[in-house]
């Protein structure tokens, strides 16, 4: 017999899943294209004789690094929704202690900051 509130939950939990990997998309979307733009800005400013010709190798290491960043998330959360489905399939939901994707990909997002950061400050330097 079919436990109504059962398949509810379940339910419940497969919409809240649905959402969380909307909200990956989404997020995955704005990094590649930030990144993206970054670079199309910089080279349209480059373009323009802006004067900051010697930035476009480190802009475009930044610009790669969000888009990076973008992709592995989107392709981590589409792994994980789909593994979370299966397992709600299976009634196999335990709470398992597992690195976040939010966690990864803030540490990304931190690492291409800091570069960015050293790679302005040694343009300082040497102007």
């Amino acid at each position: 017999m079919v436990n109504v509130a059962n398949e509810l939950a379940k339910e419940r939990n497969r919409a809240a899943a649905d959402r969380t990997l909307m909200a990956w998309i989404r997020t995955s979307l704005s990094l590649i294209s930030f990144g993206f733009g970054l670079d199309k800005i910089i080279a349209a400013i480059n373009g323009r004789g802006g004067g900051i010709a010697h930035a476009g190798l480190g802009v475009q290491l930044v610009a790669m690094g969000f888009v990076t960043t973008g992709v592995l998330a989107l392709a981590l959360a589409t792994l994980q929704h789909r593994r979370y489905v299966q397992r709600l399939q299976r009634d196999e939901i335990v709470y398992r202690d597992q690195l976040s994707i939010a966690t990864v990909t803030a540490v990304l997002i931190t690492l291409i900051g800091v570069i960015a950061l050293l790679m302005l400050m040694a343009g300082a330097f040497t102007a």
